[in-house]
Formats: C-alpha cells, structure tokens, sequence
C-alpha cells in the first residue's frame, strides 16, 4: 500500500495507568511483536499502520500515552483531535480498572466538543489463562462498558488475541460516522485528515453534523 493511495488519516489515543499493556498492545497490532521486559513510555509515542476498510486505505495514528502522573501534563496536549481513545487497563490488576472513569473523563474533557469513539479494553488475558488470578472480572466490565456506551473486548498482546478486534471496533466506527455525515472534516483540526496530496500546511477540522432541519409544509 503506498503513502499516496491512501484517502483518510484518523488520530486515536491509548490511555490508560502505567504497566496495564497499552504500548505492548500497539507493538503488538502495528509490528506484530512481542517485547517481554517492560519499558515506561516516557511522554507520549507515536507508532502508525495502514489498513484497508470496506475497500478504501485508511492510516490509523496510534498516540500511546505514559500512565504516571508526572507525564500528564506532556500527554494531555495529546488527546486534542483524537476520534478515537482506547481505555486500557489490566485484568489482573483491580486498582487499573477503578481508575478508568477517570481516564475517560479527562480524555472527554480535552477532547470536546466532539464526540469521540471509545472502547474498553482488558489487557493480559494470557495471565488468566495460564493459571494468573484475575481481578476484573468480564461481566464487570462488560456493565461498565454498556452503561457507557463502549466497545469492549479482553486481548493479551503477549498472543495476539483480540488485538486486531480491539483496534478494529474504534477504527470502523469512526470510518461508520464519516460516511454517515455525523463526522465532517473541516479546515482548523486534524483529527482527521483526508487528501494527502493537498498541501502540508492546510489543517483539517472534524465536527459533528448538524440535524436536517424539515421544511414547512
């Protein structure tokens, strides 16, 4: 697939708290690999794939966040213009869970007016399934994801499950909205960004459609 057939960029970020398996789960869906020694993301990365979606190439722009507190300021600047955010968190691991309504909050903050795609996302199921003792339990999650309106899913980067699904959800509901008109692109934001054959210094805009008013009869 070559940089100048593709027609649409979106932007999402992976949050979530510190050692959960976010950058594990971006190597693991961008290289397809596997690193077992653990290293803080200092910051913010950014690590990209293309993929196609109902026949048309789309780049997806990963941002993997830092869960310590002493990057938030740093990764807060990076929520802006993301249409899609993966809240990550750690199946054997209660207190990473607890703590998702809060990383969904900061991110709505920083991320409105619009309205981005979100999903909830269990990290390490290969811990579980090979005798580990799990702490969030799939049905807890799966409440706190209908009651807010997220995708859901449980992936072990470590084998690869349900980390195309994971990614998969987020990316085609965005994909979904824009060709629905409930996403427009528009000059001044680039959460996405269409053409990449216009210039470099023009800027895109994403916003919600506004309803069709009906006319009188």
């Amino acid at each position: 697939m070559r940089e100048d057939d593709i027609e649409i960029a979106i932007k999402v970020v992976i949050v979530g708290n510190g050692g959960v398996g976010k950058s594990s789960m971006i190597q693991r869906y961008c290289k397809g690999i596997f690193t077992k020694d653990y290293k803080k993301t200092i910051g913010v990365d950014f690590l990209e794939r293309q993929i196609e979606i109902d026949g048309e190439d789309v780049r997806i722009m990963l941002w993997d966040t830092a869960g310590q507190e002493r990057f938030r300021s740093i990764t807060k600047s990076y929520y802006r213009n993301s249409v899609g955010v993966l809240l990550v968190y750690d199946i054997t691991n209660y207190a990473s869970f607890e703590h998702i309504p809060l990383w969904m909050m900061e991110a709505q903050r920083h991320i409105e007016p619009h309205r981005p795609v979100f999903a909830l996302v269990g990290c390490k199921l290969d811990l579980v399934n090979a005798g580990g003792r799990r702490e969030v339990s799939t049905e807890e999650a799966q409440t706190f994801a209908k009651e807010h309106g997220l995708h859901f899913v449980e992936t072990s980067a470590r084998n690869g499950v349900n980390v195309e699904e994971a990614f998969r959800m987020v990316t085609q509901e965005v994909y979904t909205r824009i060709r629905s008109g409930e996403y427009k692109v528009e000059d001044g934001w680039d959460g996405i960004k269409t053409g990449f054959a216009r210039p470099n210094s023009l800027d895109f805009n994403l916003v919600m459609a506004e309803p069709e008013k009906s006319s009188c009869c």
